[in-house]
């Protein structure tokens, strides 16, 4: 799946968009996991503030 992902942004607008990774707290079991996103660099502090 990740070299789908780098393969489609070095087509273009590859530099404009970055990968983002989250750890989330599980609210049932109190785990953490991460979410991995690719987001626009002028939405990147959005992103986190949610």
């Amino acid at each position: 799946m990740a070299k789908k992902t780098v393969a489609s942004l070095q087509k273009g607008g590859g530099k404009q968009h970055t990968k983002v990774i989250k750890m989330v707290r599980s609210e049932k079991t109190g785990a953490y996991a991460f979410r991995e996103e690719i987001v626009h660099n002028d939405n990147i502090d959005a992103y986190f503030s949610k």
